[in-house]
């Protein structure tokens, strides 16, 4: 036994750096071993991870939505969005639906709204106003949102004091444009909204019977932007789509001495031009005024 413990503290002697790099080698190759099993277990919990992600596709039903102007059922991936309805076309998205509605607006419904009178087929008269909540507040600062709040009855009369003196006011407009472009409809163009008061047009009475108003953010110190006129020309061609015979006026064309908008600063003829409207129907012609 005395004799085999020496030979082997001999070869371990003689044979000691062989025996580290084999140790060495050996635990490399356990190591390599170790990490390329940890890659292969995080490769396949992605690839298992995919797999069910698919089959999860596959599984799921496509989400059929409805077009608001016509009706349709579509898939709401080939869908147009505007606020929380659908379209299925961009034409349909920017015409005036069935229920007075124009699709590519912002509805932001008014309670200040009545039915026309019966005997008003459909509205012949478009009257262009202006306004600015508070006076001239849009020149240094948006203020639009204050204009939709008073439409809807919801300004906060504490902000401005101008703000108090209108605060028992109800009114509305069909739609308003702000210095942005943006479109707002607060009411269908089949219901009166109360924009004209104490009006007369070409002999008859009580305007809101039977026009749609149209507000332009602004005022008659101010002109109005190119995008407004833009926006502009836009809707009256959706509208005259439908209503063939609107004519045209100002606030201060059917309420003269009362009322002074869209005022000296509303280009008439820059509107006729974009909108390419006859001048048959402007009445009160395309001059300033």
């Amino acid at each position: 036994m005395l004799a085999v413990d020496l030979f082997w503290k001999s070869f371990f002697r003689e044979h000691d750096v062989l025996i580290k790099w084999l140790l060495l080698f050996a635990g490399a190759g356990v190591l390599y071993l170790w990490i390329k099993g940890k890659k292969q277990a995080k490769l396949n919990t992605e690839q298992a991870a995919k797999i069910k992600a698919e089959h999860s596709r596959v599984a799921e039903p496509e989400v059929i939505v409805q077009c608001q102007q016509c009706s349709v059922h579509i898939p709401k991936s080939e869908a147009i969005k505007q606020e929380d309805r659908f379209y299925c076309s961009q034409e349909h998205l920017n015409s005036l639906d069935a229920q007075g509605w124009i699709g590519s607006a912002a509805w932001r419904g008014s309670p200040n709204q009545d039915l026309r009178p019966e005997g008003i087929a459909a509205p012949d008269l478009v009257v262009i106003h202006h306004i600015s909540l508070p006076p001239g507040g849009f020149v240094d600062r948006s203020s639009t949102q204050f204009i939709v709040d008073f439409f809807q009855n919801k300004l906060d009369s504490l902000l401005h004091p101008y703000f108090e003196e209108i605060a028992d006011q109800k009114v509305s407009s069909h739609f308003l444009i702000s210095r942005k472009g943006e479109v707002f409809q607060f009411v269908s163009t089949q219901n009166k909204a109360w924009h004209a008061g104490v009006s007369s047009f070409m002999g008859r009475e009580k305007c809101n019977d039977f026009s749609i108003g149209i507000e332009l953010e602004g005022d008659s110190d101010h002109p109005f932007e190119d995008i407004q006129y833009s926006a502009l020309a836009k809707l009256t061609s959706q509208l005259s789509a439908v209503y063939p015979n609107l004519q045209f006026a100002g606030h201060s064309d059917i309420a003269p001495g009362r009322k002074t908008d869209p005022g000296i600063q509303f280009n008439w003829q820059k509107f006729q031009t974009k909108s390419n409207t006859p001048a048959k129907k402007l009445p009160f012609g395309s001059n300033p005024r």
